[in-house]
């Protein structure tokens, strides 16, 4: 690298927002409350400051001001240097995506001239960004080659970034190194920007890379275990390349030129691999014309009429066929075939319909036919975008020469067993399934199957789940290779023996039921001085009990120390054992914790213990939950605020069973356009010693439990019903 001059350092800045602007989201994010609090603060304080661009429907402030604001008023103490990085590439003039191309050159500057970077990082503004160009330069070129999508970036288009540049490499040592701090800023952007962008979330980019692969260990020392090239001709963002273990070679391609810029530094930062990485359309403009990969892992565009079908009629990779104008995806298929070695794998995302159409039906064919394409795989529903189907994972392996094609092709459907809907009667209600796919389960169950199916040909057939079907008995008029058509269904192989255990079970939780079923209401009870519970209006109507005990608030509570409020979303999965997270939807539920952690910087999630009381804020529905035993040491996940009673002052079902009142939620909760927003805060309840609390608890508790058991019965009763409809429809349950 070029000799840094020995200069002294000036003001570098380092701590300077400069003209970082943050939006009412960041606000928010800063304070830790939520973006309602933002508009109170501006409508009730003449001194917050004023907008510095945006729009009128979404305004941005100067950070700096910002800072001393919050600062002044007491809510904020410091803001995180993640944070204050992360605003300063949202706020940048050129974009976010120009300031990433710049924090991420920067990082890989600290990489690769980790010796180096103190002397830049002394030199004043302006010294700095004459003499970066030239360090990137050499650094680029050495890292990912003359051809890379990353540009260099000028002195002038530097100027601008100069505080990024240098609070980056300050988190990169904040949190443990360039990858996780490059890691948390590409996916803040990401999660900022979901429609802009596709993403092959981790779950299945690990399985897709996993299958593609075949490696679970490096290489051994002694060239066991031969050095794999990979190519995503698709790349997006870099998520499937990532998902790769030990590879020697990592080749990518994108149409933006934006994200093949963003994919060649993020894998720089993760890995010592041979980076190649180009823009250009795959199709039309194939940056790899003669490549012979090992691996092709790829999550192609779906539903894409433009994709080359006029000039491209006579491309020499439609070797199973020249696909319809329809048949974007059958497309991919024979791309990511001819640039494989022979026996090479290929795994490609598809959408289901790719199985059926009958557009496709005489490439899929011919597929079958030479044997290139060896498995299909239904995933669950919310493993990918679009979430609301269950995708599949074609497996293809391209034909070496002189070899007899296989005669089965491998079958697999996880589409129902791993999303929370099973045979213990946990049923779907089409709410975020993908926060409750349970990946590990997944990975075994298709790992397995295809694992014995690649060793020996074929495999042992697990109704609904896998199956080897001969190649001949798909070779019909439709070619259909939907796996759901070809299995049978599991309560084939349950038969009447589940069944029995079922209504067993239906007819014991049907009993505790009776057992539970709160006593008649003979009239209103009385508490404390003869106040009558049956006309409490905690909502804010005057009734005896309020009348008698007088009222309180959740904020007056909090104020006083009797409890603490906490709000979820925040932390990252830690190094050592996993950390479930209680979603909105397991409150709702009321089932045990299902979420996970996000990766990134080493952050602290809000961890719930025995007691305290978890209230969904959004979608306006009467739900509280007082964590029990089995969900202690979860985190609390987003749109879920934790109350923290003190057990000296509050008890904490009194509490729940105050705030889950209908009349309660209504007055403390405000209505958006398209979504209503629950006020904690704003939760009355009535002021009662702690034993006439217990008391009231105590009711609220056995309510609590009667209300578990029918959903229990419900969920039972579901799975009797459906069973015998299918054991009936199917022949293993007499009439």
């Amino acid at each position: 690298m070029s000799q840094v001059p020995e200069e002294s350092a000036g003001d570098t800045g380092a701590t300077d927002a400069g003209s970082a602007e943050v939006t009412a989201a960041g606000i928010a994010r800063l304070a830790g409350v939520g973006r309602a609090a933002v508009s109170n603060w501006r409508r009730r304080h003449p001194d917050f400051p004023k907008p510095v661009g945006g729009t009128e429907a979404s305004p941005s402030f100067s950070l700096a001001e910002v800072e001393r604001w919050l600062r002044g008023q007491g809510k904020l103490a410091e803001v995180p240097l993640r944070e204050r990085v992360w605003q300063q590439i949202a706020g940048h003039p050129a974009g976010a995506a120009t300031a990433l191309v710049h924090a991420g050159c920067a990082l890989l500057l600290v990489r690769d001239r980790s010796a180096a970077w103190p002397a830049l990082a002394a030199l004043p503004d302006e010294r700095l960004t004459g003499v970066l160009p030239v360090a990137l330069e050499e650094t680029l070129t050495e890292r990912l080659g003359p051809e890379r999508p990353v540009l260099t970036p000028t002195a002038a288009a530097l100027s601008a970034s100069v505080p990024l540049l240098r609070g980056v490499a300050e988190l990169a040592a904040e949190t443990g190194g360039v990858r996780p701090a490059f890691e948390f800023l590409l996916g803040r952007h990401l999660d900022a920007n979901p429609r802009q962008y596709t993403l092959t979330p981790p779950g299945p980019a690990s399985l897709m890379a996993a299958l593609a692969t075949g490696r679970t260990e490096p290489p051994a020392p002694d060239g066991t275990g031969a050095p794999l090239t990979v190519l995503d001709p698709a790349s997006g963002t870099g998520g499937l390349l990532s998902a790769v273990e030990w590879p020697a070679a990592v080749c990518g391609q994108d149409a933006d030129h934006d994200l093949a810029a963003l994919t060649a530094l993020r894998l720089a930062l993760s890995t010592d691999a041979d980076i190649r990485v180009r823009s250009g359309d795959s199709l039309r403009a194939d940056a790899f014309p003669a490549l012979a990969a090992d691996a092709v892992i790829c999550h192609p565009p779906f539903n894409e009429r433009n994709w080359g079908h006029d000039e491209l009629a006579y491309d020499p990779r439609w070797e199973y066929g020249f696909p319809a104008r329809t048949e974007s995806e059958l497309a991919w298929v024979q791309h990511a075939l001819a640039r494989l070695r022979p026996g090479g794998t290929a795994v490609l995302l598809m959408p289901p319909a790719a199985a059926s159409r009958r557009s496709g039906r005489r490439i899929r064919a011919d597929l079958l036919r030479r044997g290139a394409l060896r498995a299909v795989v239904a995933l669950p529903a919310g493993a990918a975008p679009p979430y609301g189907i269950p995708l599949h994972l074609w497996v293809l392996r391209k034909p070496v020469a002189g070899e007899r094609p296989p005669a089965e092709l491998l079958l697999v459907d996880t589409a129902s067993e791993h999303t929370g809907q099973g045979r213990d009667g946990q049923g779907r209600d089409g709410r975020d399934s993908r926060d409750r796919l349970d990946w590990p389960a997944v990975h075994a169950v298709v790992l397995d199957a295809w694992t014995a199916f690649d060793r020996d040909g074929t495999v042992v057939a697990t109704p609904g789940e896998s199956r080897a079907v001969p190649v001949i008995e798909l070779l019909d008029d439709d070619v259909d290779l939907a796996p759901a058509r070809h299995l049978p269904p599991p309560a084939a192989a349950e038969g009447v023996t589940q069944l029995a255990l079922v209504r067993e079970r239906l007819a014991a939780t049907l009993h505790r039921t009776r057992e539970l079923t709160p006593p008649p209401v003979t009239g209103p009870a009385t508490a404390g001085g003869g106040a009558a519970v049956g006309e409490t209006a905690v909502g804010g109507t005057a009734g005896r009990l309020t009348a008698t005990a007088g009222t309180t608030t959740v904020g007056e509570l909090a104020r006083a120390g009797a409890l603490t409020l906490h709000a979820g979303g925040t932390g990252t999965a830690p190094a050592g054992a996993p950390v479930a997270v209680l979603t909105d939807h397991d409150v709702l539920a009321a089932q045990p914790p299902t979420g996970t952690l996000p990766d990134g910087p080493p952050e602290e999630p809000v961890l719930l213990a025995v007691g305290d009381v978890v209230v969904p804020v959004l979608g306006g529905v009467a739900a509280v939950r007082v964590v029990g035993a089995p969900a202690e040491g979860a985190a609390l996940g987003r749109n879920l605020q934790l109350l923290r009673p003190d057990p000296a002052t509050l008890d904490p079902w009194f509490l729940a069973g105050f705030l889950r009142a209908t009349a309660n939620t209504r007055q403390a909760s405000s209505y958006a356009s398209t979504a209503t927003r629950l006020d904690v805060r704003r939760l009355q309840l009535p002021r009662l010693p702690l034993a006439e609390q217990r008391r009231y608890g105590e009711r609220f508790r056995a309510l609590a439990e009667f209300e578990e058991t029918l959903r229990q019965a419900s969920r039972l009763g579901e799975q009797l019903v459906q069973g015998l409809y299918d054991g009936l429809a199917d022949g293993t349950v007499a009439p």
